[in-house]
């Protein structure tokens, strides 16, 4: 039985974002700042992850109350072992339409025909630059873009569709839109431009350093031709465009300068098990207790409800209206974007 559930807005439950691990091998400065997720730094031990049948028994409970959409995410979710064998029982709960995985790129080499064949349908890869000394300097790594482009091969060659996030920060790497955009209009590979976000407190956001969306797109169309391109369905992020001639299209995260709230279907669990109803809400309810206690699917399913009946996030709208109060925030690794 398949339910439609609603916050307080009217805002049904269609995607469930599922991080499956808080490390990652990259230290970006808007996500993973190295000089706070250091060698020190304390990650979740093993035993505080959700196992994978924990994910699978929530995410059956999520399916039944209306989500179609998957995305699997970390920290780097390729760094979670055997990720393929979830994916496995995920592609069989009745009512998922879609799976994706969220990655920076470097393990796809090695993993993209095992995920494909385990019923992935997508990537969406994170690179910010196409220039190897930037691109090192930003995943504080010292990582060149080869294990990125090799990780794109891996998963084209394998049949997976392949989408490309960048994040754009003032200051940083806005010298690389247009290097971006030909890449990815070459290849026919979908590009999203993310503003840079308020994501938890070590990323040192400030609104200065936000290239917008009408910025993004003045740079554009001082060389490219674009049409905007109508939603497919209800609740989709991304404004999208697309070169005139061309199947190639550019879209636009634009959390900070478009607010997309009145809209947002999309509910996170965190690699330790808790729910939450806001990408910057970081009051988490905990799934976990209540996997691993003796509640049934009836009671879970409840919560959920409850939980879910109550929502009445808009936080990137307050931002926007300047009404937004101080609160509790989580950080980007740790929920997974």
């Amino acid at each position: 039985m398949n339910r439609q559930v609603k916050d307080s807005l009217s805002r049904p439950l269609r995607d469930l974002r599922i991080s499956v691990i808080d490390r990652c091998n990259f230290r970006c400065q808007y996500c993973m700042p190295a000089e706070i997720f250091d060698d020190t730094f304390q990650f979740l031990p093993k035993s505080e992850l959700l196992s994978y049948e924990e994910i699978v028994r929530v995410s059956k409970i999520f399916a039944d109350l209306g989500v179609k959409k998957l995305r699997l995410t970390g920290g780097e979710p390729l760094l979670r072992k055997d990720l393929a064998i979830l994916i496995e029982s995920l592609v069989n709960i009745e009512g998922v339409e879609d799976i994706g995985l969220t990655t920076n790129g470097v393990y796809l080499k090695k993993h993209a025909e095992k995920l494909k064949a385990a019923g992935l349908q997508r990537v969406n890869i994170s690179l910010d630059s196409l220039d190897d000394d930037l691109f090192k300097k930003m995943n504080g790594r010292d990582i060149g873009i080869e294990p990125v482009l090799c990780g794109i091969r891996a998963a084209k060659d394998a049949g997976l569709g392949v989408k490309v996030n960048m994040v754009v920060k003032k200051g940083t790497n806005e010298s690389q839109v247009l290097p971006m955009a030909r890449f990815c209009k070459e290849e026919n590979m979908p590009l999203r431009f993310i503003e840079f976000m308020d994501v938890g407190h070590t990323n040192g956001w400030q609104l200065k350093n936000v290239m917008t969306k009408k910025e993004l797109l003045e740079v554009l169309l001082a060389e490219f031709d674009l049409e905007p391109v109508k939603e497919e369905y209800y609740g989709e992020v991304a404004k999208r465009f697309q070169y005139k001639g061309t199947t190639a299209e550019v879209g636009f995260i634009t959390s900070v300068s478009e607010s997309f709230c009145s809209s947002c279907t999309r509910a996170r669990l965190s690699a330790n098990g808790s729910l939450y109803t806001c990408l910057f809400n970081g009051k988490g309810h905990d799934l976990k207790s209540m996997l691993r206690s003796d509640m049934t699917d009836g009671e879970l399913t409840h919560f959920i409800i409850s939980m879910w009946n109550e929502r009445d996030d808009r936080y990137s709208d307050e931002r926007s209206a300047g009404t937004v109060k101080e609160q509790e925030k989580i950080e980007m690794s740790f929920i997974g974007g």
